[in-house]
């Protein structure tokens, strides 16, 4: 069976459908550089306000079968271009992610780019790999989610990689 993905401009009604994926406490461990306090609605609103306001960044709403299946976003961290996403988990393990960066790229044809991922996000990392992305450095840092410094690898996308590994 064959299912349909596809991104579209965040609207306000995919803000709470967004905020309760992001309350479940398994995928803010794997996230790990999450919110201080996932549970905290009004921090969530003022960071998804100052996201969507910022011209310089990409947000896209990922749709599964026409159901809001998550977010991907493309934005500037540590003065680099960087993307990042962010899946339910009730979605999980279904080629969303992969499908969804794929589409993001088509989009940001800017290289390179970069994307973060804590190393023991093994599925996270496949779909990096998966769309051309190779592991350039490592760093570590707090992670509220885990609350311990949290090792994660850096990955970055060349105008010679893009989407080279996904069909």
């Amino acid at each position: 069976m064959t299912h349909d993905i596809r991104l579209r401009e965040v609207r306000e009604s995919d803000l709470p459908i967004f905020f309760e994926q992001q309350l479940d406490e398994e995928a803010n461990y794997m996230a790990a550089y999450g919110a201080d306090d996932p549970t905290d609605r009004a921090a969530f609103d003022a960071h998804w306000k100052k996201v969507l306001s910022d011209n310089s960044n990409i947000n896209r709403t990922i749709l599964f079968d026409g159901q809001v299946a998550g977010n991907i976003a493309k934005f500037i961290q540590f003065d680099e271009p960087e993307v990042s996403y962010w899946i339910g988990k009730e979605y999980w393990g279904k080629g969303i992610a992969t499908r969804a960066l794929a589409l993001l790229l088509e989009q940001v044809t800017e290289r390179p780019l970069f994307a973060r991922v804590v190393k023991d996000n093994i599925a996270s990392l496949r779909v990096l790999e998966k769309c051309g992305f190779t592991i350039v450095g490592e760093d570590s840092g707090f992670a509220n989610a885990r609350v311990k410094e949290t090792e994660e690898y850096i990955l970055r996308l060349d105008a010679d990689r893009a989407g080279s590994q996904v069909q």
